[in-house]
């Protein structure tokens, strides 16, 4: 299995980020790099660069709208006199469609749903990349690779279409799940283990029946992102049915979690994919900055057996996981189990 990356996506360096009110240092760091490598360099995978792929399969899931906002609000946001250094938005509309503005400043608040995904000089640049990343990852698996991981940074899963989120800018397991429709999965499913709700995820999918989402996830009753991730929420027209969500308590840990896990693998047998598409948020880590859940170094490692026994062609897309000093080694033990168990299925 081979660990897909560019060092492009370092250059991403967001300062800015709104807790409770208060400025803090921005959690997705650069940093975070340096820790996941090391974890898929302990286990075992070999590293392989990115091809670049231009913005046709990024098009596949996000709005000509929003790519052409991506690419160039940095540059006018800098002609605006006194503006920040990253763009920010300071108004969020209370509607989005019907009329859309000219100016900077409201198309920041229209494509920007929180302050946690400031746009610097490098984002977009860095957000392609991990786009790329993530396609070609795809088409290693598409190509007949049992697996491959995806180091995407930025993270993905809480952009929608045509709206940035959660530290995301451009929904990378659903370019991934698009690419593997392109290349010939008639039926794709995402599994998402992030800590939080994969809302981007699902709100780009969930009026079609041909990818399943299915998302486990602390409760958003009281955790981000609040409005959605609610097992009430199943999908519409043609895509009823092939949402599920799993919302569970906080501070659940390994044996709670591994249970839960269960039901979300069995609803991904019985939709009985071509392809698998896993969201790898490693934030539900117990030491986590996030705090959500509680899971341990070693339940990573149960946690990517678990999947492995799907037996299915994956793709595992990097999520969040914020700076801990087991961050790399939780990596290690989901990619290590994931990996030898994936191997047993053949």
């Amino acid at each position: 299995m081979k660990v897909i990356f560019n060092d492009a996506q370092r250059r991403h360096d967001p300062k800015f980020f709104l807790s409770s009110g208060a400025p803090r240092p921005n959690p997705e760091q650069p940093a975070r790099v340096d820790r996941l490598l090391a974890g898929a360099k302990a286990a075992g995978l070999a590293r392989m660069e990115p091809v670049e792929h231009g913005l046709g399969p990024i098009a596949a899931v996000h709005t000509a709208e929003y790519i052409q906002f991506l690419d160039t609000i940095r540059e006018r946001w800098a002609r605006i006199d006194g503006a920040s250094e990253e763009v920010i938005p300071n108004i969020h509309p209370d509607r989005r469609g019907g009329a859309y503005p000219a100016s900077a400043v409201g198309q920041a608040g229209y494509h920007l749903a929180d302050t946690a995904c400031p746009i610097s000089e490098h984002t977009w640049e860095s957000a392609k990349v991990s786009a790329w990343t993530a396609v070609t990852a795809a088409d290693e698996v598409a190509g007949g690779a049992p697996a491959a991981y995806g180091l995407c940074r930025p993270p993905g899963h809480h952009a929608f279409k045509d709206l940035a989120g959660g530290f995301c800018y451009l929904n990378n397991s659903a370019i991934a799940a698009e690419r593997l429709r392109a290349k010939g999965a008639a039926r794709v499913a995402i599994l998402d283990v992030d800590v939080h709700h994969g809302n981007g995820t699902q709100g780009i999918f969930y009026d079609r029946g041909d990818v399943l989402t299915v998302s486990l996830h602390a409760d958003p009753v009281r955790f981000y992102p609040f409005f959605w991730g609610y097992a009430e929420e199943r999908g519409e027209g043609a895509g009823l049915g092939a949402n599920l969500n799993i919302p569970l308590p906080r501070g659940t840990a390994d044996d709670a979690y591994l249970e839960a896990l269960e039901a979300a693998l069995k609803r991904i047998r019985a939709f009985a994919p071509d392809a698998l598409v896993v969201a790898l948020g490693l934030d539900a880590y117990a030491g986590d900055p996030f705090q959500g859940l509680a899971i341990t170094t070693e339940g990573f490692g149960r946690i990517g057996a678990a999947i492995a026994a799907l037996g299915l062609p994956s793709v595992l897309i990097q999520e969040g996981g914020y700076l801990s000093d087991e961050l790399g080694d939780n990596l290690a033990s989901f990619l290590t189990r994931f990996r030898d168990a994936h191997g047993k299925q053949g």
